[in-house]
């Protein structure tokens, strides 16, 4: 087996259907809650997009200080934090707060901007009773179903024009992304209940404020289950694949990163030809990700530093012939395919710019930690 990637054809054909959207359209935008590590990437990504200008970015507690003094990789962006009590009108609105903060404030965003794009989870899961189930309920109920799913690869027809998107979280990204393929080829159906997904993540899932499990001291050295069971990230999994997997993840020494290893016992023999076929099918078009598997060299399989600070995600496969076990891996950096990124990728569908706008970079090798 080797490495595949997208054809130069493929390429081709994406050119020419970003060649026929306007280059030099224009679009204002604002991020609410940049000093967190999500909102830096996000100011990051919107700084050097083609199609946005960042006119504000809020924060509570840097209020009229420099952007560069929460991101240092910024200190030549000129703009200072305002607070969030006041928001310009812009085109879009792209909120990394909280969980629970948006939905408390979803009318004020909607009242300042054209297009909401939230990066918690307050609009993920489609209805008020999964709220109910998996967290504490919904405080704006009447607003999810409107919400659009930001993962592209996954909800791209209902992304264009879409007023409110939602992006993933970043375990459930790499998970949906890993067994997708499978799905939509038949060899998983939701009667298929022997799925086990192990996750392991980087600190910087836990935020810029994750307290002491996130602390370098505490970090260094282990493989730690944090989520052994019940991770809200399953109700993702089931809402947009209709699965039912067995999911836990694991706290690793590493700062940017999530890896899903998934265990599928289908129902039916399948060959590794049918795997490869699946994978193909799936993604040959996908601008953001590459299949990898089993190739030569030190990097056989998705490696989430191999895809540290881009847009790309990494899936790849091997079958136990064994037991007809099918492993599936999957790699992505969890702030920007599984956060950031994927909600600039949403925004330049629904805003109709090129899908790759913003997202171009491709990585570093060798790197220190991803």
């Amino acid at each position: 087996m080797s490495d595949v990637t997208p054809t130069e054809a493929d390429a081709d054909v994406d050119a020419d259907a970003d060649a026929t959207v306007d280059a030099d359209e224009s679009y204002t935008a604002s991020v609410v809650g940049g000093t967190g590590f999500t909102g830096g990437e996000l100011l990051r990504l919107l700084a050097g997009h083609p199609n946005v200008e960042v006119v504000q970015a809020t924060s509570r507690s840097a209020d009229n200080m420099t952007v560069g003094r929460s991101h240092p990789n910024l200190r030549d962006l000129d703009l200072r934090f305002s607070s969030p009590d006041t928001l310009e009108s812009v085109d879009v609105l792209f909120a990394a707060t909280p969980h629970g903060v948006s939905m408390g404030r979803i009318d004020a965003f909607d009242a300042a901007a054209d297009t909401v794009v939230d990066l918690s989870a307050d609009f993920r899961l489609p209805t008020a009773a999964a709220y109910d189930e998996w967290y504490d309920g919904h405080e704006a109920p009447a607003h999810l179903e409107r919400a659009a799913y930001a993962l592209p690869e996954l909800n791209r027809e209902n992304l264009p024009g879409a007023e409110l998107i939602a992006s993933g979280g970043c375990n459930a990204t790499a998970t949906i992304l890993g067994l997708k393929p499978l799905v939509d080829a038949g060899v998983l159906g939701s009667d298929d209940g022997d799925v086990v997904v192990d996750v392991k993540v980087g600190s910087s899932e836990g935020g810029a404020g994750g307290g002491a499990a996130s602390s370098h001291p505490e970090r260094s050295g282990v493989v730690r289950p944090y989520a052994p069971t019940g991770h809200r990230h399953e109700a993702e999994i089931e809402a947009y694949l209709g699965l039912d997997v067995s999911f836990t993840v694991h706290a690793v020494e590493m700062v940017r990163g999530a890896s899903a290893t998934c265990h599928v016992f289908p129902e039916a023999p399948v060959s590794t030809g049918d795997l490869w076929r699946a994978y193909r099918e799936a993604y040959a078009d996908e601008p953001f990700v590459r299949i990898v598997s089993g190739g030569g060299g030190v990097y056989r399989y998705p490696e989430p530093k191999a895809v540290a600070g881009t847009n790309y995600a990494e899936v790849g496969f091997e079958l136990d012939p064994s037991n007809e076990r099918i492993v599936v891996f999957s790699a992505i950096d969890n702030m920007m395919k599984g956060s950031a990124g994927q909600a600039v990728h949403a925004a330049n569908v629904a805003l109709g710019l090129p899908e790759t706008a913003g997202l171009e970079f491709t990585g570093l090798h060798p790197v220190g930690s991803p």
